[in-house]
């Protein structure tokens, strides 16, 4: 799927569909909170959320008294939602509007994380352009926290093909300029009551 197609895919999910009510939403983003928090970073540091969308972590990172925050998504449609939901706070945040496979950081980021976007990159020469991006948007010792969905996990999502991950496979993709510092596990509980098995990694940069 090219950049254009990806674009209206995704428009016309968030068109057509509550951001509460489509699969990957969670009431609380706990395990994606707590990755960020267990950074280490100062509350000022460059976050930038790739894929935000409609979440509310934002909400939360600004509840919780991080400033200078970025949201990155393929969809103005979901990014709108937030903003609206953020209402006088939305201008607290910087909105890019982009894929992520054509994105050129406008700044660098401590901590890049992303729930459930890398997953969808089923071709190689994708997931080198991510991986460029996170490479010239992360500095040495910045951090990269990427949720995916688990081997055993849902193979397609959004009525799209997906990659699954566990962390050999992660790290073959982002290759040894990187670390791994650790993997979480995590199973959703979708809007409906299903059930999504994620793996959730963090990655320092080494060089």
């Amino acid at each position: 799927m090219n950049p254009q197609d990806r674009k209206e895919h995704w428009d016309n999910v968030y068109e057509n569909k509550s951001p509460d009510n489509v699969s990957w939403f969670q009431q609380e983003p706990t395990t994606s909170l707590r990755m960020i928090h267990d950074t280490g970073v100062e509350h000022d540091a460059a976050i930038i959320d790739v894929g935000g969308g409609a979440s509310v972590l934002v909400d939360r990172l600004l509840d919780a008294g991080y400033s200078n925050l970025s949201v990155l998504d393929i969809s103005s449609s979901s990014l709108q939602h937030t903003k609206q939901r953020l209402a006088e706070r939305a201008d607290q945040v910087d909105w890019i509007a982009a894929d992520i496979t054509e994105f050129s950081p406008p700044q660098q980021y401590m901590v890049w994380h992303d729930r459930a976007v890398f997953h969808f990159l089923t071709k190689k020469p994708d997931r080198e352009k991510y991986v460029a991006a996170v490479a010239h948007s992360v500095p040495v010792g910045g951090h990269v926290l990427i949720s995916a969905f688990a081997i055993g996990g849902p193979e397609k999502c959004s009525g799209l093909e997906i990659v699954q991950y566990d962390s050999p496979k992660l790290m073959n993709e982002f290759g040894g300029g990187f670390a791994l510092v650790s993997e979480i596990s995590e199973m959703h509980i979708t809007p409906g009551g299903g059930e999504q098995k994620f793996s959730c990694f963090r990655l320092s940069r080494k060089f």
